[in-house]
């Protein structure tokens, strides 16, 4: 029976590093939706009106970004746009892995050693999306400029 508890929590700590890695990428819509649907609520829209402002301002979110990453040819300017979807993942891979580390090891040294290269790895895992994105639309428009 503590095998199957042992073997259960490796399961759960894998699928949601896999989820982590997943949704890094929407992370600042996540943030920028959330706090839209906050200010909704606390403005008298209800539950419903809440709902569907975070929803609109979080795929408003990631729309402009990608149309962005499409549009705009300076490779400077792609990095900004980048660093700001990526930098909301680098908080998000932090405090998920400082919360696994938690459960871990007892040193509170080592949490913050584990939890920063968590970080890195969630940061370069979601950079490596956001390229894709840019990439993808650039070889999109490769195909119909030939």
């Amino acid at each position: 029976m503590i095998i199957l508890g042992i073997l259960l929590c490796i399961a759960a700590i894998g699928i949601l590093c896999w989820l982590l890695f997943t949704l890094a990428i929407v992370a600042l819509p996540l943030f920028v939706g959330v706090n839209a649907s906050t200010w909704a609520f606390n403005t008298g829209a209800g539950w419903l009106g809440a709902i569907l402002v975070g929803i609109l301002a979080a795929g408003l979110t990631l729309g402009v970004g990608q149309i962005l990453l499409g549009v705009i040819s300076s490779m400077w300017a792609k990095l900004a746009i980048a660093l700001v979807f990526v930098a909301p993942a680098i908080v998000a891979g932090y405090h998920a892995t400082h919360g696994i580390a938690k459960h871990m090891m007892p040193s509170e040294i080592w949490q913050v050693v584990f939890s920063v290269i968590g970080a890195v790895a969630v940061g370069v895992t979601a950079y490596l999306r956001v390229a894709g994105m840019a990439a993808a639309d650039q070889s999109g428009r490769e195909i119909v400029r030939a």
